[in-house]
């Protein structure tokens, strides 16, 4: 009689439930400028999974006459563009459609930011990758970091580059992996005149107007800062589900908290002075109280937290009878690295309270940098 093979037990059953894929997973590869290598990366590891196994195809890949990158893409399987006419010219895009029946594990898709020629079925070639994404298809894509909505106006005042093509902050926050494909200045200046960008003749004009230095090295801060925070966000993932203290953190995170008083606003000032300085995000915290129902009150806290909105801060309202432990409690779990708390001229009693209320906080959340103002009394 054959050995019957073990049964499996409920564990096994959710085990395999949790590792069932229910979409593709989505890699970008940044860049700060053309030419940094962006392309090149996504082709050698698309290379790397195929020789592994698995199935790839190009969707689409702009080589733009470089060489070294087109002796790359002619060594995976391409998906056929499909031929579009538009205003009497013939276009050719990727095919979407061509892409989903061949169905391969992983498809390359280079210009995340690319406008698809009018009567595709998408008018955002983001769109298309999502499309593949939600079909279980694995995504390799790239993107310059001029082309992040957020982050445009920025640069376009920067370089004086108009920005025509966009991709929305929300769909660079849905990628699994974000990498950056770097290039000192210096060296992608002597790629620049080497002719290994643009032709030659292009090369001095890009090098005195979008690949001015100054331009370069800013543009490339951007872009670390952007990796820094896609890095965060998978470490906040990380230790929400491993449980991990709240001492990890990458980027830093400045939380003002605030009552309704009029002090508020330079308290938010100074934080935002802070979050700036440090590069990092700012939070306005406000536990709420029964003190808060007064007209008078009110109407402070909705202008102080107005002004915070308008100087980009996230407002957090928390609920609970102890103040200390309920900001602290929330400084913890978000991994908040500054904390900046006001204090008026206090006598008496109620100055031990201040203090007993501070001693506490600190107490629950060791891990921060604590920031106390005075102010002017209330």
């Amino acid at each position: 009689m054959q050995n019957e093979s073990p049964r499996k037990s409920p564990e096994d059953w959710l085990n395999a439930a949790d590792t069932e894929k229910t979409r593709g997973r989505f890699k970008i590869f940044l860049g700060y400028a053309p030419g940094v290598g962006k392309t090149f990366s996504m082709l050698s590891e698309g290379i790397r999974r195929s020789q592994r196994g698995e199935d790839v195809v190009i969707g689409i890949v702009e080589t733009h006459g470089r060489k070294a990158t087109a002796e790359l893409a002619s060594k995976l399987e391409h998906v056929p563009p499909r031929q579009m006419d538009y205003k009497g010219t013939l276009f050719s895009e990727m095919d979407v459609d061509a892409i989903l029946a061949r169905a391969p594990q992983v498809a390359l898709i280079d210009e995340l930011a690319h406008t698809n020629i009018e009567g595709s079925r998408f008018a955002k070639r983001y769109e298309d990758v999502l499309l593949l994404l939600d079909a279980k298809i694995d995504v390799l894509s790239t993107i310059n970091v001029q082309h992040i909505e957020s982050l445009t106006p920025r640069i376009q005042s920067l370089t004086g580059i108009t920005v025509r093509e966009t991709v929305p902050d929300w769909v660079l926050d849905r990628a699994d992996e974000i990498v950056i494909s770097d290039l000192t200045p210096e060296a992608l200046a002597t790629r620049m005149r080497r002719g290994d960008i643009y032709p030659l003749e292009r090369s001095e004009r890009a090098l005195q107007n979008f690949f001015r230095r100054g331009n370069l090295i800013a543009l490339r801060e951007m872009a670390l800062h952007r990796v820094t925070r896609a890095v965060d966000r998978t470490l906040n993932d990380y230790v929400q589900s491993k449980q991990l203290g709240a001492h990890w953190s990458v980027t830093e995170k400045v939380a003002v908290c605030i009552s309704a008083s009029s002090q508020a606003r330079d308290l938010i000032a100074r934080g935002a002075r802070l979050a700036e300085g440090l590069d990092g995000e700012l939070f306005v915290v406000h536990v709420q109280s029964e003190k808060d129902e007064d007209p008078e009150r009110r109407r402070t806290l909705e202008a102080s937290l107005q002004f915070a909105t308008n100087l980009g801060a996230k407002i957090v309202h928390l609920s609970g009878k102890n103040i200390p432990s309920t900001t602290a409690a929330f400084v913890k779990e978000n991994r908040i690295t500054q904390a900046i708390f006001g204090r008026s001229a206090l006598h008496g009693l109620r100055k031990y309270l201040y203090y007993l209320a501070i001693q506490r906080f600190m107490s629950e959340a060791p891990h921060v940098d604590l920031h106390i103002v005075t102010q002017e009394g209330r």
